[in-house]
């Protein structure tokens, strides 16, 4: 189960990732003003930044996840597969969102949204 919980401590880490390439990837970053700064950014800094929110976004629903598979005593095997295909599979969809390659971050993103239901399946069943 080790391996789930440094999963989900890398998605938690995972929306820092893209900000800092969407303010630091090129200049003009302004640290007085990022929220401003954020939302006035193109191209391949703006899309760093939306895979940052989406980031944020998935990060909840995958972490109880983690934690609902626990509480429902589910072996740790099939708990870490998921976990580490979700890590991986939301790395590609931040790859895949700056570099603008849209089918790709989509299919990232709906495999990574399986791994999760898989995660409350097993311990709904569990249950």
């Amino acid at each position: 189960m080790h391996i789930a919980y440094w999963c989900v401590l890398l998605a938690g880490l995972m929306p820092y990732l893209w900000v800092s390439y969407a303010k630091f990837a090129g200049r003009g970053y302004n640290n007085r003003a990022p929220r401003e700064f954020l939302a006035k950014l193109d191209g391949v800094r703006a899309r760093a930044h939306w895979a940052h929110l989406n980031a944020f976004e998935a990060f909840p629903f995958f972490a109880i996840g983690i934690v609902i598979c626990q509480l429902a005593g589910v072996s740790a095997a099939p708990i870490n597969g998921l976990a580490i295909a979700f890590v991986v599979l939301r790395v590609l969809y931040g790859i895949c969102y700056i570099r603008d390659w849209a089918r790709l971050r989509s299919l990232s993103w709906g495999l990574a949204l399986g791994c999760v239901i898989a995660l409350y399946g097993y311990a709904i069943t569990q249950a």
